[in-house]
This record gives C-alpha cells, sequence and structure tokens, in this order.
C-alpha cells in the first residue's frame, strides 16, 4: 500500500520511478535477481514489521532489529533516546552511515541435492546517512506512521505520545536513495544428473497471518473490537 509523502519540513525526496545502482547495491551473486524498481522497494518494504539496523560501533560491525516505517521515500526507525546508534544519528555532521535491510520469506526450497536447497524471499537494501528527527512535526507524522506500519489505521485509534513520551523517543531517517531489491521465486535447481535420484523436490510454502486476537485481560467488556482488527 502506498503512503503518502510526509507533509514535513525540509527536502523530501521525490519519488523515482527506478533507484541508481550503485557499487553497493549491485549484488556480486545472482545479479539478475537484483530490481531498482521503486514500486518493488516500496511493496516489499511496506509489508515489513522489522527491519535490521547496521552501522560501526568502536570499529566493530553492529545489527539490531527495530521497527521501521516508510513515508513518501523516506525511512523512519524508531528507538529510545537512549540508544546509541539514535545518539551517534544525532550529531548533524556527518550523522550516522548505516545499511538498513528487510527481508520476507515466501516458501522453503527442497532439492535432490543437499547444495541446492534455498529459499524464495523478497528483500530490499537501503545504504546511506541516518540523522536524528528534530521537527516536532515530522517527528509525530513518522510516529504516526510507525504505529500504522504494525496495524494500518492505529495511529488514529490510540492516544497520541504525550510530552514525557516524546522526549523519551528518538526517530532516525534515512532517504531511499541508494536501495536495491532481490528476490528469488520458483523451484529447485537441480543438477541434470540428480533428477532421477528418488528425493521429493520442490517448494514450501509460507504466507505471513494473524490469529484471532486476544483482548487484555483488563480491557472493559464493552469495548468493541476495532473494524481494521476484524480483517486480520
Amino acid at each position: 500500500m502506498e503512503t503518502a509523502e510526509p507533509a514535513v519540513r525540509g527536502t523530501v525526496p521525490a519519488q523515482p520511478a527506478a533507484y541508481t545502482p550503485t557499487g553497493r547495491t549491485v549484488p556480486t551473486r545472482s545479479a539478475e535477481r537484483a530490481s531498482y524498481d521503486s514500486q518493488e522497494v516500496h511493496s516489499i518494504l511496506d509489508e515489513g514489521y522489522v527491519c535490521h539496523l547496521g552501522f560501526v560501533r568502536d570499529g566493530a560491525p553492529v545489527v539490531l532489529p527495530t521497527l521501521f516505517a516508510r513515508v513518501g521515500e523516506v525511512l523512519y526507525l524508531h528507538g529510545s533516546t537512549g540508544s546509541r546508534p539514535l545518539r551517534m544519528a544525532g550529531q548533524a555532521d556527518p550523522g550516522l552511515p548505516v545499511c538498513v535491510t528487510v527481508t520476507h520469506v515466501d516458501g522453503l526450497v527442497l532439492a535432490r541435492s543437499a547444495f541446492h536447497h534455498s529459499i524464495n524471499y523478497r528483500s530490499v537494501v537501503v545504504h546511506g546517512v541516518a540523522r536524528q528527527v528534530t521537527d516536532p512535526e515530522e517527528k509525530r507524522l513518522a510516529l504516526d506512521a510507525l504505529v500504522d506500519q504494525v496495524v494500518a489505521g492505529r495511529s488514529a485509534d490510540s492516544r497520541p505520545a504525550n510530552r514525557k513520551e516524546l522526549a523519551a523517543t528518538a526517530v532516525i531517517r534515512l532517504d531511499l536513495t541508494e536501495v536495491s531489491a532481490k528476490t528469488r521465486t520458483g523451484g529447485a535447481h537441480d543438477e541434470p544428473e540428480d533428477l532421477d535420484l528418488p528425493y521429493w523436490a520442490g517448494v514450501v510454502p509460507l504466507r505471513k497471518g494473524h490469529d484471532t486476537v486476544i483482548a487484555n485481560d483488563d480491557l472493559a467488556a464493552d469495548v468493541p473490537i476495532p473494524s481494521y482488527l476484524k480483517g486480520v
């Protein structure tokens, strides 16, 4: 689902039809699976809940899972004001060089040989410099987007963050400029000499789903299930 462009102060990147490949976004293996189409990138991002944020701390790589949301051509990531990467991104110059990834596993690919087992997946990798969001209007928009990334429509059906909560919450932004998607689909690619082996080969499809919602024990009996949750 496409999201609206952010109505915030500052530069808002325009949506390109495709992202320009760079030395960091062209894979060295299975390059034919890469895509730079912006709509494909957006669809993969918009379906995700968690991203992995990679950066260098004290000369060593660190990768952290965190919530994220896309608004137009900007990726927002959530964290505590005490979080070290978010503090590092608060430096106006040069910001925090990062790599952000989002991955969906769509199927388990079973081959006749152990070597050719694989998975079907959709992934996005974003490189760039993250900076902390300080503009109050942009920060509120980003936090609403982060809530709606989990359940669409939820930000309008919950209490907004108060001043104390806003002070304890940090958001960083990363422009979608150096971006690529990579996917794998289809079945196993066995060697011709293995095709007659008596082992099952094919795909075990995986799908994202939801069980019946579970209300909090302290929820009043007369509070109905919101309409946006009835379909999940």
